[in-house]
């Protein structure tokens, strides 16, 4: 979906009911008006901002509230990866995860690097390690990112859309090529196969069987 608001009433328009699943994305605060079953924050994100103040808050208290909080989320990226891994085998691990996400989140700080993210900590504390409770949900939003890039290449070499008309023909035709790539099909020749149908019959018809979804 193109729309000209990057707000919440944008995401009002896509998500016209209650997201059955566990929503996984980065901290653009609209997210949060979203309805999910449950929610996880891109871990990957976070690092990154740290790296970023890195390069300019020397403060020792900030060194030590990065030093923690980069060794925390590698750690849980790493427990998940583990061959034998399980919310059930291993949950003490997880507990104690969790019990170092809430200390630092709970503390006081006299830095505003560290105030600011550990305000963000205490605010998503329930959403950073969603995916270690919850089989099948990743730590990043890379999937999505992933996703939505071949749109984005499209509209930044065609100097982004001329018109509103124009941005919902490429939302829908966009929407259509990657679930069809999704799925496995050639989105041309699945395409040129259907309006075939549509001329022959004057009727659409049934979306292909789903084969694979690698994107």
């Amino acid at each position: 979906m193109i729309d000209a608001s990057r707000g919440s009433e944008a995401l009002h328009k896509f998500f016209t009911e209650a997201y059955q699943g566990t929503l996984v994305s980065d901290f653009w605060a609209a997210y949060d008006s979203v309805f999910a079953d449950d929610y996880q924050k891109c871990l990957p994100h976070l690092l990154r901002e740290l790296l970023k103040v890195d390069d300019y808050n020397s403060d020792v208290e900030w060194a030590d509230f990065s030093r923690q909080l980069k060794r925390l989320a590698r750690d849980g990226m790493r427990l998940k990866k583990r061959k034998d891994f399980s919310p059930a085998r291993y949950a003490s691990r997880i507990k104690l995860i969790h019990r170092r996400l809430c200390k630092l989140a709970d503390e006081t700080y006299a830095d505003g690097d560290a105030a600011r993210l550990g305000s963000r900590l205490s605010k998503y504390r329930d959403h950073l390690f969603t995916f270690l409770d919850t089989p099948g949900v990743p730590p990043d939003n890379n999937h999505a990112e992933r996703q939505i890039r071949p749109a984005v290449i499209i509209r930044k070499n065609s100097l982004c859309n001329r018109s509103e008309q124009g941005a919902a023909t490429q939302a829908i035709l966009m929407s259509i090529y990657r679930t069809l790539k999704l799925r496995g099909l050639d989105a041309t020749k699945t395409i040129a196969g259907t309006l075939r149908t549509l001329l022959q019959t004057g009727a659409l018809p049934a979306l292909p069987v789903e084969n694979v979804a690698d994107g």
